[in-house]
């Protein structure tokens, strides 16, 4: 089971059967996504960690350092790298990885018959994930549950698709760097990510229940998109609705600071996988685990999902972060890759220039304009 938080719902003075009261709610959930940092759009956020970088660039003499941070993955994992062929670098990990393959024709029915195909070959149950090869943020990601939500995903999603094995437990991002040249690498963060749950008073819908919530109400536009199906059902008292599966902040996840979690067992652990990559310095790891106490010592984990240079040390979305303490995490992480990119250099590697990045970044719109829900 995902590990949860639930949501503790403040009984309102009569329940959210008017409009007017639904709007009000509505209302209370869009102040405090511009009060409370962790919601903000990009472009509020991160103006000052692009300040910093470009700072960064005149103090390292090149804009693009940080690409040379990652020389295994192209342009360091900037923007729009083939997830496949990151996980494909990890085979030396093998025991850390689930079963995936990459679908990259896009005939959906040709595609249909290879999903169906390597599922029985390996003997794969539903529920099974299916994303994008190329993508960030949580967009495209799917839990899949039935053969026929397989071949509507498939069928409308044109671009390459990983099928990878469903890993069921509790999530967990590890941001990792090595300078080159060191024997050992290190841990900047970890984060512990939650699915948020509610649980129901036998009284309340599933929209009344969300709305209600201090915290959930800021997300509330997420959560009932997500679940449509089952918005005006009434759940029983003390039954448990959780409503993303995600491991996303911006997609409803909540995002807790780990830091209490990094013991030698783990540090030993990931520095090991890291290092079965050639060319990877520095990235987060979406990890999931059966356990905290597993996690902590370094086994039964499975890498969900490898991120490059543009990742971040997320625990900085935790509720007691501060705006300051944010911006100190992101600029101290900025620094790192470009010293690691720096190091890089100085071996031989080449940044990529600012043209591959603009490429790369447009290639990757034109890709995730059509990433399935």
């Amino acid at each position: 089971m995902p590990i949860v938080l639930e949501l503790d719902s403040v009984p309102p003075s009569r329940p959210f059967t008017s409009a007017w009261i639904r709007w009000r709610r509505d209302l209370v959930g869009r102040v405090r996504r511009w009060t409370r940092w962790e919601f903000w759009p990009p472009y509020l956020f991160y103006p000052p960690v692009v300040a910093y970088i470009a700072y960064l660039g005149i103090k390292f003499r090149s804009w693009t350092l940080f690409t040379a941070a990652n020389p295994g993955i192209p342009a360091g994992g900037f923007v729009g790298e083939s997830k496949h062929k990151i996980l494909d670098n990890l085979k030396d990990a093998a025991a850390w990885m689930p079963c995936s393959t990459l679908l990259s024709c896009t005939v959906p029915a040709h595609r249909i018959v290879e999903a169906e195909t390597f599922m029985r070959q390996h003997g794969l149950q539903f529920p099974v994930v299916l994303k994008p090869d190329a993508g960030q943020r949580g967009s495209g990601v799917s839990i899949v549950r039935s053969p026929g939500k397989l071949r509507q995903y498939l069928t409308l999603a044109a671009y390459p698709v990983i099928l990878q094995e469903y890993v069921p437990g509790e999530e967990y991002g590890v941001f990792y760097y090595r300078y080159p040249g060191d024997e050992r690498g290190r841990i900047l963060s970890v984060t512990e990510k939650r699915m948020p749950t509610l649980v129901g008073d036998g009284k309340r819908t599933v929209e009344e229940l969300i709305l209600a919530d201090e915290r959930a109400v800021c997300m509330s536009d997420v959560y009932r998109r997500k679940n449509a199906d089952r918005i005006q059902e009434v759940p029983a008292s003390g039954e448990r609705v959780q409503l993303v599966e995600i491991g996303t902040h911006c997609r409803g996840a909540i995002f807790l600071d780990g830091g209490d979690t990094i013991t030698p067992s783990l540090e030993e652990v990931i520095d090991r996988i890291a290092k079965t990559f050639d060319g990877f310095f520095f990235g987060r790891f979406d990890m999931r685990v059966p356990s905290r106490q597993d996690f902590m010592a370094g086994r039964n984990m499975k890498i969900v999902e490898l991120n490059g240079v543009t990742s971040e040390a997320t625990h900085i979305y935790d509720p007691k972060f501060s705006l300051f303490d944010a911006y100190r995490v992101l600029f101290q992480q900025w620094q790192i890759a470009f010293e690691i990119g720096d190091l890089n250099r100085a071996r031989g590697v080449q940044p990529a220039s600012v043209g591959d990045l603009l490429d790369a970044s447009r290639e990757y719109g034109r890709l995730a304009q059509g990433y399935t829900e």
